[in-house]
């Protein structure tokens, strides 16, 4: 079972520290006016986890996936 981040776009502030953090998971969409995921797996567990710890809205969760 795999882990995907998700972004809850209502708590998002737009701080952009998460397409920093992993830039090939995460990315700023200027148009809504916050973070988004564009590849669930384009970093390991371990840096997308630090992208969530970083997140000062704590908007970013993890989704179980089958």
């Amino acid at each position: 079972m795999a882990r995907i981040p998700y972004i809850d776009s209502e708590e998002c502030m737009s701080c952009g520290s998460c397409a920093e953090t992993c830039p090939d998971v995460f990315q700023m969409n200027d148009t809504l006016g916050f973070a988004e995921v564009v590849n669930p797996h384009g970093a390991s567990e371990d840096e997308i986890q630090e992208a969530i710890d970083m997140c000062p809205a704590q908007c970013i969760h993890w989704n179980e996936e089958e």
